[in-house]
């Protein structure tokens, strides 16, 4: 028998901290959570939805509720799950009043023609497979409305093309994006030897309405093969998704490289070629873990077998 492993990911940015606590006891609920699953005899896909869905429903990340709202003061939310025995994935993009797309993305993975649905196509799917409305207001917190109105008073949103993200510098998106960037994720190796990842998000403050990042793109936010491992991804999506960031890492795994050097190698490409940061975890057939980011902090934790529960959002000591 395999020794599970559960590794999650609450977003790499410029955490803040304050908002520390709340995401380290928040990362601490996910792993608990997909630890049960397993051991209640779930499979490695029903840990990571499991994983994803506690951070979801968590308002201290950018995702489900608490997501960032886009230029229109809207959530608009992407997700992906896969599997790596089959390289099946599902995945949905740019979806309203859904609390748990990862879950949408499952149901696309296992009941439709369809790979990836997006938009009005995605809503439909919703209400066919009986998914409950979520409220806008209940995704709304006030955390994301002081952001989006601070967006807006920025006198850089009118006139300027599509940069760093979402139409404001640099500088101006590291003071908005107190509480993470991007993307909560989960990567799980179960007793069987299987293999699965997820990831979800709000995206980026202030987008265009419609845009998708590298959330829903396997081999960008995500990826799972059941001979390499597997990989969640968080940063900026455009960057991510011009390097290909988790196939890139699973790569480097199969010309055997450790899950960690992997990360890093992957990462330290990515900054040298489009300049953008990011982070991912990374978890091997075998059980060893990869936790690497360029950004200021990345909130993670794991738990391998019966062991304690790690966690934080600074880089872990792999010595």
């Amino acid at each position: 028998m395999v020794v599970p492993v559960i590794l999650v990911h609450g977003g790499a940015g410029n955490i803040s901290d304050e908002n520390i606590c709340e995401m380290v006891k928040g990362i601490k609920c996910a792993v608990i959570k997909g630890y049960e699953v397993l051991s209640n005899g779930g499979n490695c896909v029903d840990a990571a939805q499991a994983c994803v869905e506690v951070m979801e429903a968590d308002p201290a990340f950018n995702a489900g509720r608490g997501a960032v709202l886009n230029s229109f003061g809207e959530v608009e939310l992407d997700a992906i799950i896969m599997e790596g025995k089959t390289l099946n994935f599902g995945s949905v993009g740019a979806v309203k009043n859904i609390l748990h797309p990862v879950a949408l993305a499952r149901k696309v993975m296992e009941k439709s023609r369809a790979c990836m649905l997006v938009g009005e196509g995605a809503a439909q799917f919703a209400k066919d497979e009986g998914f409950t409305s979520t409220p806008t207001y209940d995704l709304v917190t006030e955390s994301s409305i002081i952001s989006y109105e601070k967006f807006s008073c920025n006198p850089e949103c009118a006139d300027t093309e599509f940069e760093l993200v979402c139409f404001i510098s640099k500088a101006h998106f590291k003071e908005l994006c107190g509480a993470g960037v991007g993307t909560v994720g989960a990567v799980v190796l179960d007793a069987c030897g299987n293999i699965a990842s997820a990831t979800s998000t709000g995206g980026t403050l202030g987008k265009p309405p419609g845009r998708l990042g590298d959330t829903p793109i396997p081999g960008g936010g995500c990826y799972a093969q059941d001979d390499v491992g597997a990989v969640s991804a968080t940063g900026r999506g455009e960057s991510i998704m011009r390097v290909c960031l988790s196939y890139r890492i699973l790569n480097l795994m199969k010309q055997g490289m450790s899950a960690q050097k992997a990360t890093e190698e992957a990462l330290c490409y990515m900054q040298s070629t489009v300049g953008d940061a990011a982070g991912a975890i990374t978890l091997s057939n075998c059980g060893d873990i990869g936790i690497a980011f360029c950004t200021k902090r990345m909130a993670w934790g794991f738990k391998k077998g019966k062991g304690p529960i790690h966690a934080g959002v600074e880089m872990p000591d792999h010595s």
